[in-house]
């Protein structure tokens, strides 16, 4: 917020530097006095850009209240060259109109208002709030009213105003719903113990126009008692991601920022918000010189901000090293390196489409050569610990570590640079660094900045040469030798030996890239917790490629790629194995949605459908199927092995995949069905998901449980060149279906199938008519019918037979049952079942007495016993303790028992297929399975899952006794 004593913008240093009495605008020199005095907007216009679209900026004052002449003309010209800010005067006419009169008490109005918002408000208002504040910055910026650090100043206030608001909003519901343990309504204003920490621009208060926010979200694990630790910490969880949906989503109000939570500890394998004592043993043992860099900037900004200050004193020590870090220079050489090749930067400079912020001389060199002094001196000279470029060029010159000039030209063009890339984004509110390309554009852009064009290129040209040259003298670059890491870290030599002989490497051009990217291959490789091991997978993704050129040549276009996949092999071999044969996969990766949140079922099958219909060939219909699914296969198990999702959330998702797929692969194989034998005859047949994808829970290698019920309402035969017998037409059409998902094809097959849950079982039709399907659940089934009916659940096909379908089930669950005679039916059906097949070893979650088969069986009973008409395995074991079929310490000794299985089933799952033996999977997948499942160490987890399960079996023996004697 602005201090209304004297305007001048908080601050973003830790020893409260202040801007001078004067300041020199960027763009002409000009001397503007600071602080300014309170007056009116018009009244400090100091400078003028030009309408590139002079009937642009003529329709904008249309929209707009008069202003007086000055501003007016402020408005027009801006109109005329930004789009972007033109729709905001069109929609906050009104408001920025009347801000003219005092800029700055506008801005707190803003403020205040927001703050005293409702929650189920919030979002909107936020939305708004960002257009005024956009508005008037970006007029207030091109006028020269408020000066760089004033403009980005009044970005990042209300960038913190909106992370804590949301936060607020998001840890306030997690608290009404009970779910922040010990937390009151009273504890959402610090977010219950929670802090949002800024950094970057944020941090530094220098956020840029279109910028997006980092952050890094830490709980106070120690404002909460030991067991309840991991609840509080979900919570956060939850609360952390609400909050960035609600900053990022783009609604019709717009968004407000995108938010960036990757700048945490290890972001591949922890969650969105961590305790702070995990973060800081994270920093004292693996933290690297770029996380002490993104320290420097680091500011609570949201939340328990008294939480957030403790934490950074702690990790001092992490970031300002006692010694002079001169080792820090070759660090922040290769991050600068690095920044090049991931984006393409290098070679001559080029005005048209240079990046004035990564690129040759930009606005990075500046920061890297700045935060880089910082950091070798820091430790010992705690005036160079400043947050801000500006005040961190000061602070340097004034200690002697850079001249007086060198800070001063430094200083200049940083602002010249922001400046310019304002306006670059004001354009078209983008997220972009890019000077334009074409002549007009640029053009556009010298309007914008009220300059001659062939003036302003030539004053870029100049300013990021010398920009260059004075940063790139304090780098001393030295090329990274594979050969030199490979001796150091002694890997194997006869495993890269016969790499040489692999089918990716017959090409010379396939093995000039490759050695290019071996320094950073191999980085990537000590860096894992057993790097022999890695190496080892990594020998085994590599034999399973065809080709190498175009794979290896994308991973030297982008670097980040190499980290992913040293991740999946050194975790997951299915995953290897899967990449190694669609090595195309990696283009979603790179894609840039590859790691954005769940789209949702309906989503899904929107865009396969659409794919589908789009195809006119059937078989690449159903290849086409294949490949689209197994690419969202792989994406939610690489976020599962990176912790960006929990086990819960993966079931989830690959169970809404694999409903989005048969909902829309069911049309195209009943068209092309139909091609020949006639549209379906009478009202169409639905299908059914029974177990595991009827209760919405799918693991990474799950077989899909079907059901085929149809509705023929009266209609004997289809209509078509071969007519059938309806019957006989929904039998084949059955068939056609499942063969279209099961088939071994070019892109292997969609999933495995079981229909044995059917009426009758292998000895019925493979589809059942609705009258068929009435008769038998409501007469002839048994109760283990009845218990598989309790999950069933319309995946795909004709919503109207489907509803009738609902309505048998929900009159089966309905049905009066005599308690003892339904739990001795169970309890017969679990001693078959642990007769027929026990389990595979104690890490078998879901085979045994106490473990997911068992337990699941026990909710479905209850489920029929108290007729409700849930299918998830957690409410139904809820809804028999409200009605007295469980106690309390029975439902929870139940649920941890079938928590914990299903986290050690789906990490099983998606490393392999086969039986879990924590000491063969590999060091990544060992530490997946003790993050997933918050323990320690691996004697740990097998002692507790023998514990639990041991409790559960015992539960479940007693329940059913219990109620087969009442």
């Amino acid at each position: 917020m602005f201090n209304r004593s004297d305007l001048t913008p908080r601050r973003a240093d830790e020893q409260g530097a202040t801007i001078g009495d004067a300041a020199l605008c960027p763009l002409d020199g000009s001397v503007v006095p600071w602080p300014f005095d309170p007056m009116t907007f018009a009244a400090r216009i100091t400078r003028q850009p030009v309408a590139f679209d002079p009937e642009l900026g003529a329709e904008a004052l249309e929209q707009l209240p008069d202003m007086g002449s000055e501003v007016n003309a402020l408005f027009h010209a801006v109109a005329g060259c930004s789009p972007y800010l033109k729709g905001l005067m069109a929609r906050e006419g009104e408001w920025i109109a009347a801000a003219m009169a005092d800029p700055e008490a506008a801005v707190a109005t803003e403020h205040a208002t927001l703050r005293e918002t409702a929650p189920d408000q919030l979002a909107d208002a936020l939305r708004r709030g960002k257009r005024r504040i956009a508005l008037l910055s970006g007029v207030a910026d091109c006028g020269g009213v408020w000066q760089l650090e004033q403009v980005t100043g009044a970005l990042t206030d209300y960038a913190d105003l909106a992370v804590h608001l949301a936060l607020r909003a998001t840890i306030g519901a997690e608290i009404k719903r009970g779910k922040l343990p010990g937390a009151v309504a009273e504890d959402a204003e610090r977010a219950g113990g929670m802090v949002a920490l800024a950094m970057g621009k944020m941090g530094a208060g220098e956020l840029n126009y279109s910028s997006d926010v980092d952050l890094i979200c830490l709980f106070d694990e120690t404002q909460f008692d030991r067991d309840d630790y991991h609840d509080a910490r979900a919570s956060f969880v939850r609360a952390t991601r609400r909050m960035s949906t609600m900053l990022s989503d783009l609604t019709a109000e717009g968004y407000v920022f995108r938010t960036d939570l990757r700048l945490r500890p290890d972001p591949a394998v922890t969650p969105v918000c961590m305790a702070m004592a995990a973060a800081e043993t994270y920093y004292e043992s693996l933290g690297r010189t770029w996380e002490r860099a993104a320290y420097i900037k680091a500011r609570p900004s949201a939340g328990d901000l008294d939480a957030g200050a403790r934490f950074l004193h702690t990790l001092r020590p992490f970031v300002w090293r006692k010694h002079l870090d001169f080792a820090a220079i070759q660090d922040a050489h290769d991050m600068r390196l690095r920044i090049r090749e991931h984006k393409g930067l290098g070679g001559a400079l080029d005005l048209a489409g240079h990046n004035i912020k990564l690129g040759r001389g930009g606005i990075r060199e500046i920061e890297f050569f700045t935060q880089t002094r910082q950091l070798i001196a820091g430790g010992r000279d705690t005036d160079l610990r400043v947050r801000g470029t500006v005040p961190g060029l000061a602070v340097l010159a004034d200690k002697g570590w850079i001249t007086p000039e060198v800070a001063e030209k430094l200083t200049d063009h940083y602002r010249f640079h922001r400046t310019v890339e304002h306006r670059v984004q004001m354009v078209n509110d983008a997220q972009t660094h890019a000077l334009p390309k074409s002549p007009e554009n640029m053009q556009r852009l010298a309007c914008f900045l009220g300059r001659d064009r062939a003036e302003l290129e030539a004053e870029l040209r100049q300013r990021l040469e010398e920009v260059h040259g004075l940063t790139e003298e304090f780098f001393a670059p030295d090329a990274a030798d594979p050969r030199a890491i490979e001796e150091e870290v002694h890997f194997d030599p006869e495993v890269i030996r016969r790499w040489g002989s692999y089918p990716a490497f017959r090409s010379p051009r396939a093995v000039e890239i490759f050695e290019r990217i071996k320094p950073r291959l191999f980085s990537q490789l000590q860096r894992s917790a057993k790097p022999d091991e890695a190496l080892i997978a990594l020998d085994g993704f590599l034999s399973g490629l065809p080709a190498g050129v175009q794979l290896l040549s994308l991973f030297e276009a982008n670097p980040q790629l190499i980290d992913l996949l040293v991740d999946i092999v050194g975790t997951s071999p299915s995953l290897a194995t899967y990449i190694s044969r669609n090595s195309g996969v990696f283009d979603a990766v790179i894609g840039g949605s590859f790691f954005a949140e769940w789209p949702g079922r309906a989503a899904l099958e929107e865009e396969l459908a659409a794919r589908l219909v789009a195809d006119p060939d059937y078989e690449n219909k159903l290849d086409q199927t294949r490949r689209w699914s197994k690419e969202w296969r792989f994406r939610i198990g690489v976020h599962h092995l990176r912790g960006l999702i929990n086990g819960d959330e993966a079931a989830e998702h690959y169970a809404e995949l694999a409903e989005a797929t048969l909902a829309a692969l069911f049309p195209a194989v009943a068209a092309q069905f139909a091609l020949k034998h006639g549209p379906q005859p009478g009202r169409g047949a639905t299908i059914l998901g029974m177990g595991s994808l009827g209760a919405g829970r799918l693991n990474a290698n799950s077989d899909l449980d079907l059901i085929v019920v149809y509705d023929a309402d009266g209609v004997e035969f289809s209509e078509g060149r071969k007519p059938l017998a309806a019957r006989t037409y929904y039998a084949k059409l059955t068939q056609a279906m499942v063969t279209a998902v099961t088939a071994q094809m070019p892109q292997g097959r969609l999933y495995e199938i079981d229909m044995r849950l059917r009426p009758s079982g292998t000895q019925g039709p493979v589809a059942t008519s609705l009258t068929s399907f009435r008769d038998y659940q409501m007469g002839e089934a048994w109760t283990w019918e009845h218990l598989a009916l309790s999950r069933a659940r319309a995946v795909a096909g004709s919503t109207k037979v489907a509803d009738d379908v609902e309505a048998v089930r929900r009159a089966v669950l309905d049905l009066p049952r005599e308690t003892g005679t339904l739990f001795s039916d169970v309890s017969e059906m679990r001693d078959r079942i642990a007769a027929a097949k026990g389990p595979a070893g104690p890490w078998d979650a879901k085979v045994g007495a106490g473990r997911l088969q068992d337990i699941e069986l026990l909710s479905q009973a209850l489920v029929l016993a108290t007729q409700s008409d849930t299918r998830s395995t957690r409410d139904g074991l809820l809804v028999a303790t409200t009605a007295g079929l469980l106690a309390d310490e029975e439902k929870e000794r139940l649920l941890m028992a079938h928590d914990l299985c299903w986290t050690v089933q789906m990490v099983n799952k998606l490393i392999s297929n086969t039986r879990l033996d924590p000491q063969d999977m590999g060091e990544g997948g060992r530490e997946m399975l003790l993050r997933e499942a918050s323990e320690p160490a691996l004697d740990v987890l097998e002692a507790r899952l023998a514990e639990v399960t041991a409790e559960a079996a015992a539960v479940v023996e007693t329940v059913l006794q219990r109620n087969i004697a009442a």
